[in-house]
């Protein structure tokens, strides 16, 4: 008999480290680290009116609560840069120390200058070169902006749009085309737009005394296709910590897919250090939707880890009970839930593998593979749920009372693996 041959080693898929500059986020003793060796941060945006204060504070709680790790917020006239410092205040009492971001568009420059509270309680601002002004008034109206970053410490996100690109660049960019030999695509010509603007406002802001490792740049659109190519070669041209997004990605299942399918080819590229993920809210759905998609995208290329993972089949004619899916359901619900609490108190939780599966065809074996695991009866086979602990099979549950004992067993296995961490310490 032949001897097998060797193996060929599969390495493990992993993004490139892309070196990017590292900016600090500071408020107070708080301080959110981006780009460089930093994990890849999640970002999200409240749909409040800013002049509510105390309803933007609870928002934004709620999404800091989420796993937001930066939260922005429009500021668009004085009442809104009069709320600032309040709301900030109220987040202090709440003990919420999440950074804010300031997103200004068109008068960003006389709110900087008129409210130095607000200023100074924002810890990053959102500029658009596009919408700073136009002529003579947009270098002017753009230092301002860049002028009080600079004077209050503050990281600034140079962010690019596609929907609000500056028409005067674009429109000599395409003029410089038409005389070309060999014209290229319009859309080319876009993506140079995009590019261009936002390198050529970092070097001017750098000039005008901003320090280079407090710039962010974003250059965001709406197609998954054009995203990949804008950040491919933004990421090429410069060493700028990035912020990605899919902008105006829509909602539902179709800007869930959208972010996803976009994210992942950047992220896997090693290409962002930020993400937002752009959801329309659908009719009753919280805002924090588009928080734990972000962290899910992240969570499943293993770059992160925010909530311990639960493995589940898909179910099929051998699962004809929707127990399995109950308990799956029940049990993620309750890890999330948890997790506010489990993160101070038992670190690493957000390590765990919890399979709820419905069948013996890889029931069993998924169920090893996770950290605890159940294997539920399908149709037909013996009302016996085996539970595999650590990869061994631990006991087997019957009876009604299945759902509630493995529950149980999930609540016990954190406890004496997370919980004795704590206690080392």
């Amino acid at each position: 008999m032949n001897a097998p041959e060797p193996l060929d080693i599969i390495e493990a898929a992993a993004p490139a480290p892309r070196r990017s500059r590292q900016a600090r986020v500071v408020w107070g003793s708080r301080v959110v680290t981006v780009g460089g060796d930093a994990p890849v941060r999640v970002q999200s945006m409240t749909n409040t009116d800013t002049v509510d204060a105390i309803g933007t504070a609870i928002q934004v709680k709620e999404l800091a609560v989420a796993g937001s790790e930066l939260v922005r917020i429009t500021v668009n006239t004085p009442e809104a840069a009069e709320a600032v410092p309040y709301l900030r205040d109220q987040l202090d009492r709440m003990g919420v120390d999440v950074p804010l971001v300031g997103d200004f568009h068109y008068n960003g420059h006389r709110l900087l200058t008129d409210y130095p509270a607000m200023a100074q309680a924002l810890s990053k601002y959102r500029i658009n070169p596009g919408n700073v002004g136009k002529g003579d008034k947009r270098d002017r109206q753009f230092a301002m902006m860049v002028e009080a970053a600079a004077k209050y410490d503050k990281v600034v996100r140079i962010g690019v749009n596609w929907g609000s690109l500056d028409q005067e660049l674009l429109v000599e960019l395409m003029d410089q085309n038409a005389r070309r030999a060999q014209p290229v695509d319009a859309k080319q010509v876009m993506y140079q737009a995009l590019i261009q603007s936002a390198l050529t406002s970092a070097e001017v802001a750098r000039e005008l005394g901003l320090n280079p490792d407090n710039i962010i740049i974003s250059c965001k659109v709406s197609g998954v296709q054009d995203l990949v190519s804008v950040y491919r070669a933004l990421a090429r041209r410069c060493d700028y910590a990035l912020h990605l997004g899919l902008t105006e990605a829509g909602m539902g299942t179709k800007g869930t897919v959208a972010s996803a399918t976009a994210l992942a080819i950047l992220l896997q590229e090693g290409i962002g250090d930020t993400i937002r993920v752009s959801l329309t809210p659908q009719p009753g759905e919280a805002r924090t939707q588009e928080v734990v998609v972000a962290m899910e995208i992240l969570q499943s290329l293993g770059l992160r880890a925010f909530n311990p993972s639960v493995t589940a089949c898909p179910g099929c004619g051998r699962t004809t009970s929707t127990t399995f899916q109950e308990l799956a359901k029940q049990i993620d619900d309750f890890l999330r839930a948890q997790m506010p609490v489990w993160k101070a108190k038992y670190p690493g939780v957000e390590n765990l593998k919890v399979a709820v599966m419905g069948c013996i065809v890889n029931g069993p074996g998924e169920s090893k593979h996770a950290d605890i695991g159940i294997s539920l009866p399908g149709t037909g086979e013996a009302p016996a749920a085996p539970v595999f602990i650590d990869g061994e099979k631990a006991l087997t549950l019957r009876g009604e009372g299945i759902a509630t004992e493995f529950h149980k067993l999930v609540e016990s296995y954190i406890e004496r693996r997370f919980g004795s961490v704590t206690a080392a310490h």
